[in-house]
């Protein structure tokens, strides 16, 4: 049986590895081996910081909001418990937009979840 060469085949995949790792740095845009591992770290990162990116905005959001609360005399989690008990729907993201955009609907919200959250007793322990 005759030996078999790759040579478009690996042309093609070779070209296609340096593609994807265009405006790497050093060798790993222009070597196979190099930018292949490159690629695949890329990969890892990506996967990862896509699950990051939704933490690191959750916790944008609440800082966003605890500074409000503390401009308006209260805490973070009197707010939100004042919130919740209230039977609010919005969520931190959009709290924090009506923080940023519409402080006197921000002090509308505050001062109700206050109201209700120190209107119940709390639990005993």
């Amino acid at each position: 049986m005759p030996r078999v060469r790759k040579g478009a085949a690996r042309a093609q995949a070779r070209k296609r590895i340096l593609r994807n790792a265009r405006g790497y740095f050093g060798v790993k845009n222009s070597h196979k081996y190099h930018a292949r591992n490159a690629i695949v770290r890329a990969g890892v990162y990506a996967f990862r910081d896509r699950r990051y990116r939704k933490r690191d905005m959750r916790a944008l959001w609440i800082t966003r909001i605890t500074a409000a609360c503390r401009m308006r005399g209260t805490r973070y989690s009197l707010f939100i418990n004042g919130l919740k008990m209230a039977g609010s729907v919005l969520n931190r993201k959009m709290l924090s937009q009506i923080a940023i955009e519409d402080p006197k609907l921000f002090d509308k919200l505050c001062a109700a979840a206050v109201k209700v959250s120190r209107a119940t007793p709390a639990k005993a322990a």
